[in-house]
């Protein structure tokens, strides 16, 4: 059974910072790349970031310059450095696992293991 256990999320004011890791466990066969979504209340599940084994990294237009995804290939874990917080980053955020290499990486569709959520609120 694979397992995302995600860890980092909390409450922080407007312009402050938070690391997100999330670490995978389990019988994990093909490792292409790791994810970042987040869901905030009424709204559909959006793509943030996401890193590839190789390094290549992908970021959503209302993240650039301000959160960055990292990860440790020898024990398949995550991160997400996030700052310069918005209210509008408020959300509970995903982490998530693609096996499949070529994987567009960009929806949600394209992963194949989640973890349970860490939820992010960023006050005004």
């Amino acid at each position: 059974q694979v397992q995302l256990v995600e860890s980092g999320g909390g409450l922080v004011q407007a312009g402050g910072s938070l690391r997100l890791a999330c670490a995978a466990s389990g019988p994990i066969v093909s490792d292409y790349a790791m994810g970042w979504f987040r869901q905030a209340p009424g709204k559909e599940r959006e793509f943030v970031a996401a890193i590839t084994s190789s390094g290549r990294t992908y970021y959503a237009d209302s993240v650039k310059g301000r959160f960055t995804i990292s990860r440790d290939n020898t024990r398949i874990t995550e991160y997400l450095q996030m700052n310069s917080l918005k209210p509008e980053d408020t959300a509970v955020y995903y982490c998530a696992h693609a096996t499949t290499p070529g994987s567009y990486l960009l929806g949600p569709m394209d992963y194949n293991y989640w973890g349970q959520g860490t939820q992010v609120t960023v006050s005004s």
